[in-house]
Formats: C-alpha cells, sequence, structure tokens
C-alpha cells in the first residue's frame, strides 16, 4: 500500500495551506473502497475493450471500419491504466490480494509492470513538486539557472525532450514498448520479477493474439491503441503538474499539502473525457490523499469548500502548457523560453 508521506513532519505553512486537521477528517470517510463500484468499473471498461479487440477481427482485413475501433481502444485503455493505478495506491479494492491481481492483468493491457510502477510511483508521490528531489516518475523539468549554466549540448537535448512530437508522439511508444520491458536499476526482487513476469505474459498473449489476427495485423492495431492510451496518457500526466501557477519549492521551503492543493491541477474535463480519464483530473485530491479510488474523487471534491479553493484548468486554458518549459526561481513560477530574453545577462 502507498500512503502519504508523515504530514505531521512537513515545515509550518502558509496561510493558504489548509492545516492537515482540515483535511483529514474530510477525506477519511472517501478513501473506503466500494466493491460494487469497483466491479462496476471493471465491467464497464474491460468488456467494452474486449468487445472492441472482437469486432476489430471481424472488421479486418477493411481497415477504414477497424482503425477508429483501434482508436477507440487506446481510449478505454486509458480508463484501464486508471484502475491499474488506483490498484497501485490499494484503494481500488480493501483486499491487498484483488489489488494486485487486478492491478497485475491491468498492467498486462497497459504494458506496464505493476510492482515496478507501483514503486517508481510512490516516490512520484513523496517528491511531486520539490526542487531537489526531480528525476524519478515525473517529467523532468530544468531551473532557469540550470538550463542557463547548462552546455549547448545539454540545452539542445532538453529542449529536445520538451518537444510535443517528442514528449507525446514517441515517448509513448519509447515507454510503453521499450522502457517498461526493462527493470529500474536498484530495483528489489520484486519489482525485477514483475518486469520478467509481465514480459513472459506479453510474450504469450502477443503470440496468440498474432495467431488470431495475424503479426502483421495484430502489430497495427496494437500500436495504434498504444499510442492513443500513452499520448493521451502522458498529456494528462503532463498537464497534472506542468500548468501555469503550479507549486515548486526547495528544501524546508517544501510543503506537502501545497504540493498537492498548489502543485497538482484540478482539470476540468467534458463529462465524458472526464469519464474516460476515470476522474484522475481531480489529481488536486489524488495526491493530497492517494488512497481515496477514483471513483471517490469527484465527491471528495465537492464534499467541502477549502478544496473548491483550487483554480480548475480547462481543456482550452491547458494548451498554454505546451509552452511552459522553466522553473523560474525568482518569479517563483513556469516560464517559456522567451523568458530567457527578458533576464539581463547577469541572471
Amino acid at each position: 500500500m502507498i500512503d502519504a508521506p508523515e504530514i505531521a513532519a512537513t515545515p509550518a505553512r502558509t496561510n493558504s495551506a489548509p492545516s492537515p486537521a482540515d483535511w483529514k477528517k474530510i477525506v477519511l470517510k472517501y478513501q473506503e473502497p466500494s466493491l460494487g463500484r469497483a466491479i462496476g468499473q471493471m465491467a464497464n471498461t474491460f468488456i467494452p475493450l474486449v468487445l472492441l479487440w472482437v469486432a476489430m477481427y471481424f472488421t479486418l482485413p477493411n481497415w477504414w471500419l477497424t482503425m477508429p475501433l483501434a482508436l477507440l481502444a487506446g481510449v478505454f485503455m486509458i480508463r484501464v491504466f486508471i484502475i491499474f493505478h488506483d490498484c497501485g495506491h490499494g484503494s481500488f479494492f480493501k483486499s491487498n490480494l484483488a489489488n494486485d491481481v487486478v492491478g497485475f492483468i491491468s498492467g498486462m493491457l497497459t504494458l506496464t509492470p505493476y510492482f515496478q510502477w507501483r514503486w517508481e510511483h510512490s516516490i512520484h508521490h513523496a517528491t511531486a513538486g520539490h526542487l531537489d528531489k526531480r528525476g524519478t516518475g515525473d517529467v523532468y523539468t530544468m531551473t532557469v539557472r540550470e538550463y542557463q549554466a547548462a552546455s549547448l549540448w545539454d540545452r539542445l537535448v532538453y529542449r529536445l525532450s520538451r518537444n510535443p512530437i517528442v514528449l507525446f508522439v514517441l515517448a509513448p511508444l519509447a515507454l510503453f514498448a521499450v522502457r517498461q520491458r526493462f527493470v529500474t536499476p536498484n530495483a528489489s526482487s520484486r519489482e525485477r520479477n514483475s518486469v520478467y513476469l509481465l514480459n513472459l505474459a506479453l510474450l504469450i498473449t502477443g503470440t496468440c493474439l498474432s495467431l488470431i489476427f495475424g503479426v502483421k495485423n495484430y502489430v497495427i492495431i496494437q500500436l495504434t491503441a498504444m499510442m492513443v492510451a500513452g499520448s493521451g496518457g502522458i498529456w494528462m500526466f503532463y498537464v497534472q503538474h506542468q500548468f501555469e501557477g503550479t507549486y515548486w519549492a526547495a528544501g524546508k521551503e517544501w510543503d506537502y499539502t501545497l504540493a498537492a492543493l498548489q502543485g497538482s491541477s484540478f482539470y476540468k474535463l467534458p463529462k465524458i473525457l472526464q469519464w474516460f480519464s476515470g476522474n484522475i483530473g481531480f489529481h488536486h485530491i489524488h495526491h493530497l490523499s492517494p488512497r481515496i479510488p477514483n471513483y471517490n474523487l469527484e465527491e471528495c471534491h465537492n464534499a467541502n469548500p477549502i478544496f473548491n479553493e483550487v483554480k480548475p484548468i480547462t481543456l482550452l486554458t491547458s494548451l498554454k502548457s505546451f509552452s511552459l518549459r522553466l522553473w523560474d526561481e525568482d518569479s517563483k513560477k513556469l516560464v517559456g523560453y522567451g523568458h530567457l530574453r527578458t533576464l539581463r545577462p547577469s541572471q
């Protein structure tokens, strides 16, 4: 199970940060998993995904019919990943075993090793918005000073890594098709075994589906669905922490509650997109209490005015995140490369 860091150990808060006493009693009842809602969510996610694969089999070789189904399968894979994500937090079911079993199955569908991802994601939750602890489970962000001090080569690599085509088109392929097949350095035996076991499971299922669909057809369908799921998922993750007005701090100035409520976005999506993304747009609530299952996030958000004080971002306003590239330590905000031209040479 993955819990929030011990809040009592955080430094003193500014007046804008509600204390744990303000929000802990509010979130407590929303942390209780519901077996009925969990099973219902699995049914309305896994069953349509299976039916889409069946439909794709019968529409081949008419790619004009198959490709839209593959695209829709990718959208459903985003929802599968939210179930996977909740299982990793131990929040989807009360039972740890049920979380681990469904988490592994969901990981097969999203090409992600369950225990390794869970370990890395726990680091993300413990360090989100902490300038001194960047680099694990996040979209790496340079500060203005770091960028100015970097070599020309390092600047070029950083700009390339933050290019939208690389970040939202090439990176999903690299992450889910390649990176997730390998063990993370310093991983424990359980994390390592989760990678090996998943790779074996993918080899078996991939072979079976290739025999059913044909190798070429299976690869095209799988890559298409994976691209949609990966690009959509990375965009959601990106905008959850890379937005105007986000929170970053260093050293003892970092505060868990502020990092959750100010450094994690309230992404107010149209209802259909909110459904497919499993309510993860209420990311400020999720980071405040990772033990709240996705199907309770909206209710928790609406439960108290302190959560509604978080300014939402919309599909339109979230597009500005494309231009935000660096963290400016002086103004304490994300800026674009154009901001560098406004600085004095000494800066």
